[in-house]
């Protein structure tokens, strides 16, 4: 049977013989966009705009992997009857995945995060350690230590190569944050690090990659709020010290431990000065041990001598080998230094 009134006919003549028809084939550029659907975007109230959309597969299936993970759903929608037909209308061009690729989509998404952390040891050499942290797939937290190693310099620049060297031979491109201390060679690292980085798969090109330690950043605040009882923690450190820089010295603090009967698991040990914390857990066992240090006192004749020395090796030093200040030239502690802490 005849169809009447067609324009099929004609339309494929336009297409396919009439050279002089502008969506002649052989006319129509392939890169040039058309008006073949119009999103419709709300830019102010009440106001909208027509924008030229250009199909992209890539894009509709990185769309689709989104929607998994923002609702939530499972992924075998792609095979449910009724979803397909509601993509096949949108646009016939899309080609559904299949669950399992989806799957593989949105496991593309997922990052490491990165610590690294550089000291001096006692001989003088620098170190770094890098170590990565990520969720698996049973949500827990993992961390792995990915290189430990020398380096010749604390600079920034030297830092940032070797942390990207370390990523480049783990085949590690997606990385989340990088949390680094507060030193300022770690600016520059991370300057370094943001330049590698930024790409396709970079959150926001890198811009929110830096997180500073949070212990570093509560570390000069502790010592703020410890001004006021900064002689009283001073003294207590001394005697802390006094005792730990012999094995003798801490045996014969152990004996007066015993003689006052004093209970305590844990020994007496100095803090640090990058470590907030450490002056806490310093006091916290000190003060327990009050007893046995005023016994040394009385039953050590070297004791209170030590207090008023002016030896260089009665100076601690922090991590970076920088002395501490008003740690010399102080009395031992007496009832009010035990009391205020």
């Amino acid at each position: 049977m005849l169809k009447k009134n067609g324009t099929s006919a004609l339309g494929n003549h336009l297409k396919n013989t009439c050279r002089t028809s502008p969506v002649y084939k052989g006319n129509v550029n392939k890169k040039q966009k058309t008006l073949e659907s119009f999103p419709v975007s709300f830019k102010s109230e009440g106001g909208k705009t027509l924008e030229v959309h250009e199909f992209s597969q890539e894009r509709g299936r990185r769309s689709l992997s989104k929607m998994y993970i923002k609702d939530n759903r499972p992924f075998s929608i792609v095979e449910d009857e009724g979803f397909i037909e509601f993509v096949w209308d949108l646009n016939p061009r899309f080609k559904l995945p299949l669950r399992w690729t989806v799957a593989r989509d949105c496991l593309k998404g997922q990052r490491v995060s990165l610590t690294t952390d550089t000291w001096n040891s006692v001989q003088n050499i620098n170190y770094m350690c890098l170590t990565a942290h990520w969720v698996d797939d049973n949500w827990k937290l993992v961390k792995k230590i990915l290189n430990f190693c020398q380096i010749s310099s604390h600079k920034g620049e030297t830092i940032g190569k070797l942390v990207y060297a370390c990523l480049a031979k783990w085949g590690i491109d997606r990385v989340f944050t990088v949390t680094v201390d507060n030193a300022s060679s770690n600016e520059g690292a991370i300057r370094y690090l943001k330049k590698q980085l930024k790409g396709p798969g970079a959150i926001l090109d890198c811009v929110y990659m830096h997180l500073r330690c949070c212990a570093h950043v509560i570390n000069p605040l502790v010592k703020d709020g410890l001004e006021d009882q900064h002689k009283s923690v001073v003294r207590i450190r001394k005697a802390v010290r006094y005792v730990r820089s012999s094995p003798a010295r801490l045996k014969k603090f152990e004996e007066c431990v015993e003689k006052e009967k004093i209970k305590c698991e844990k020994k007496v040990n100095l803090d640090v000065d990058t470590r907030w914390n450490s002056t806490y857990l310093m006091l916290e066992t000190a003060v327990k041990n009050e007893n046995a240090f005023y016994r040394l006192r009385e039953d050590d004749s070297t004791c209170v001598d030590y207090f008023f020395g002016g030896d260089d090796e009665d100076a601690s030093t922090n991590t970076r080998g920088r002395k501490r200040k008003k740690d010399l030239v102080v009395g031992p502690p007496g009832v009010d230094d035990w009391e205020n802490n």
